[in-house]
């Protein structure tokens, strides 16, 4: 069978797997629909980038009837949250800015600056409950533990990782929304208003 045809059929099942079983690891994911298929060359598995594909190809197929809106209100709090913390330059990424979120997803906000110790601060004195913990990264091809707070509401948990304003990088005018890694506010809000303006100019 042609790789691509098999990368393909993966990319399907694991997004189907994803959005089923609330599965969140893109590997653990792909790992699973590999094992269903009887598929054991780690060569023929996709990319996160062909699986996010396959699951906004999943979503706009299967889920047209209540996934807008179920993105729409993941969307609104990650609005909300980022205008919250415009102070500390935050960025969305993930399943919001991607467009794959489900009742099972999370938001994703990234922080750049200095000052954790003021963020944790500004939290505590708006009486917004989180918890702390770490999240793992890749830096410079070792593995680097940085802070996060976990904020939980009635929609999802909201995890707010805090990233040194060394490591963000400008996001090209011209990429492509479905490979954006991170998007600031304002041009998170942009493509909104886009996608927006596209779908009014369909109908």
């Amino acid at each position: 069978m042609h790789i691509d045809l098999i990368r393909n059929q993966v990319a399907q099942l694991a997004a189907q797997l994803i959005h089923d079983h609330g599965i969140k690891d893109f590997a653990l994911a792909k790992r699973k629909a590999a094992k269903q298929l009887g598929i054991a060359d780690a060569h023929h598995l996709p990319s996160n980038p062909e699986i996010t594909l396959a699951l906004q190809n999943y979503l706009e197929l299967f889920h047209a009837d209540n996934h807008p809106a179920i993105l729409a209100e993941f969307t609104a709090l990650a609005i909300d949250t980022m205008q919250m913390l415009r102070a500390f330059n935050p960025y969305i990424t993930g399943a919001v800015l991607n467009g794959t979120a489900t009742e099972n997803s999370d938001i994703q906000i990234e922080l750049f600056t200095d000052n954790e110790k003021e963020v944790e601060l500004y939290l505590l004195n708006n009486h917004i409950q989180f918890k702390q913990d770490q999240r793992q990264i890749k830096h410079k091809g070792n593995n680097k533990h940085i802070p996060c707070f976990i904020i939980s509401t009635e929609i999802c948990d909201i995890y707010i990782s805090v990233h040194s304003p060394s490591q963000i990088r400008n996001t090209p005018r011209d990429i492509p929304k479905a490979a954006l890694k991170r998007a600031s506010l304002n041009y998170f809000l942009s493509l909104q208003d886009f996608n927006h303006e596209a779908t009014s100019s369909a109908k």
